[in-house]
């Protein structure tokens, strides 16, 4: 018996839909390509009615189905035909200026910086400037056009209907599957291993970390929910079809996503780390419900599963990291005391770091929530003044009061503060040991203050902390200049006898010469001492003008007559008040004064 009649039209199908057709008029070859995917369809549903009614001898049944081979693999083929001739790969620049809007040359270096890793500049001070986060966008974009949709969807149909919905399902993966990787390495994904990960130098995966949140954002707002959306409208009415061909041609590149996530949360953790691994923690939570969203379906659990296991890999990470900070602060032990008593770097270094903490208050507050708020173990800390401020007079303690982040904040301050304690007794000097610490606690003072830090440790830690500085100040005031101001004092210089009655000269001298050598000492010593902050420095200067400055002209004049009547009177009053105001505008620069010690006639008014 032989073969029914192909349908009119599908003779010329094959050249149609061959090389040669792309020369054809578009118009018309698309109403061309609509009438022979409608014939075809056609074609195939009687040769299969025919073969399945009919009792047919086995020859006739072999060229049944080779004639329906043929047919279908000249559907497969222009199916490939129209996925590769109209899909490209979605451009980085475009996505670029569709996630970080119309930006101007300064707006698109700072974009470049942040997107090729360039080392954010450090402001002065040390502040380290935060690159503002990527931030969330919905785009939908129209990966195919709609005609052309509708084209695959009709040979899907009909590859579906002849039993080649397998094949029709591998050409569309192996195409879509292949763009939507070339689109994410244009984001500067790399298919990497955990090794090669695990081995490469922070500095390096610094970079492609930045990169990996971008890539990630774009990847699930963008790429992955237009993926999703062809594949139902190509395999509209095959929902298992679209389903199957969503989860082959996506799978592959989100477990590399996902695993370049997990290669850095498992890696060596070192204080530097945190922020990129907090920068991930926080891309990938905010887009855990996104993720959902679009990998739904049953096949794609996995990835739904694998997702919420990195979020907990990084958050663990994080947390973990936080410890080690703690730990770096306490084991720092450098034995070289800053020269003048000046903010050593340990203390620079721990507040631009806590600063950098509270620009990631909401996901720290989520890791360290169940952190435990008490002090760490480090003897001699359960006396400490930061420790002691959180309990009150009724056992409560004021941890309770702060959020997870602030209680962490303050006991980051406390093992600072206690390493500053241990730090301080390297200077010989005592004097100079209270000015270091006056120096170091103010800059951690002024430092919450600056970077709106007193919101999370609370108003009271700045005033009891303040308080520690005016301690400090008053301590260094007594130490050093108390003896000074011992030689001006009346006791002492009185003599009664059977001759004399009356204030001894040469005991009078002996005062002014040893004030004078004190003074000289302290001048010379103290020009090499630091105060960094200019403020503190004069508040610290008045102070001690205060005190010296009217005791010493208090002192010159109750003993004007005496030390006017003598010779070599210059040889003890080397000074006016007016050249110890002068000399005192010396101290606390931090450089030796090379000038020799100002001096001037005294005149008596």
């Amino acid at each position: 018996m032989e073969l029914p009649s192909v349908p009119k039209g599908w003779e010329c199908s094959a050249l149609k839909w061959g090389t040669s057709s792309r020369q054809h008029d578009p118009y018309l070859m698309r109403e061309c390509q609509r009438s022979q995917s409608f014939s075809s369809h056609k074609a195939v549903e009687r040769l299969q009615g025919f073969a399945a009614s009919l009792s047919i001898s086995r020859p006739a049944l072999e060229r049944t189905q080779s004639q329906l081979h043929l047919d279908m693999t000249r559907l497969e083929e222009e199916f490939r035909r129209l996925l590769i001739a109209h899909s490209n790969s979605v451009d980085p620049d475009w996505i670029s200026e569709q996630v970080m809007g119309p930006m101007n040359d300064e707006e698109y270096d700072s974009f470049q910086g942040y997107h090729n890793g360039s080392d954010a500049h450090e402001e002065e001070d040390g502040d380290v400037s935060v690159m503002q986060a990527i931030p969330d966008f919905d785009i939908s974009i129209e990966l195919l056009p709609l005609d052309v949709v509708s084209d695959l969807n009709d040979i899907a149909k009909c590859m579906m209907t002849g039993g080649y919905s397998k094949e029709c399902c591998q050409v569309y993966i192996s195409v879509r599957k292949a763009i939507l990787e070339y689109s994410l390495s244009g984001l500067g994904m790399e298919k990497l291993g955990m090794d090669s990960v695990q081995k490469m130098p922070w500095e390096i995966l610094e970079v492609r970390i930045m990169k990996w949140n971008l890539a990630l954002k774009v990847a699930v707002q963008l790429l992955y929910k237009s993926e999703k959306l062809l594949c139902h409208q190509v395999f509209a009415g095959l929902s298992q079809l679209a389903e199957s061909s969503f989860w082959d041609l996506s799978k592959g590149s989100v477990m590399q996503l996902l695993g370049f996530a997990e290669a850095i949360a498992i890696s060596r953790r070192s204080p530097e780390k945190l922020f990129k691994i907090l920068d991930m923690y926080e891309t990938l939570s905010e887009l855990l419900p996104v993720i959902d969203d679009i990998f739904s379906d049953e096949l794609c659990m996995g990835i739904r599963k694998e997702s919420k296991r990195t979020v907990l890999r990084l958050g663990e990470a994080g947390r973990g990291i936080f410890a080690e900070f703690e730990n770096a602060i306490q084991r720092e032990s450098s034995k070289i005391p800053v020269p003048g008593g000046a903010i050593h770097p340990l203390t620079r270094y721990v507040m631009n770091y806590i600063w950098l903490l509270f620009c990631y208050v909401g996901p720290l507050n989520r890791l360290l929530g169940d952190k435990k708020k008490e002090p760490p173990e480090v003897v001699g800390l359960e006396n400490h003044a930061s420790t002691l401020y959180f309990y009150e007079g009724d056992g409560k303690s004021r941890a309770d009061q702060l959020s997870p982040l602030g209680v962490q904040i303050v006991w980051l301050m406390v093992l600072l503060e206690c390493n500053l304690d241990g730090k301080s007794k390297l200077y010989k000097e005592i004097a100079l040991t209270y000015l270091f610490l006056m120096n170091n606690v103010h800059y951690i003072v002024q430092k919450v203050k600056k970077c709106e830090l007193a919101s999370l440790v609370g108003k009271e830690w700045v005033e009891k902390q303040s308080s520690q500085v005016r301690q400090h100040a008053t301590n260094y005031l007594r130490l050093s200049w108390k003896k000074l101001l011992n030689f001006l004092q009346e006791e002492g210089l009185h003599v009664s006898g059977t001759f004399f009655r009356g204030v001894s000269k040469s005991m009078l001298k002996d005062r002014l010469k040893c004030f004078n050598s004190l003074f000289e000492e302290l001048h010379r010593t103290q020009s090499s001492w630091s105060v960094p902050d200019p403020e503190l420095r004069e508040e610290l200067r008045i102070s001690i003008e205060e005190k010296v400055i009217p005791a010493y002209r208090s002192f010159l004049i109750r003993h004007q007559s005496s030390l006017n009547s003598g010779r070599g009177r210059q040889k003890y009053i080397k000074y006016s008040p007016e050249d110890l105001e002068r000399c005192l505008r010396d101290l606390f620069e931090g450089t030796p004064f090379l000038g020799g010690t100002r001096r001037m006639s005294f005149s008596a008014s």
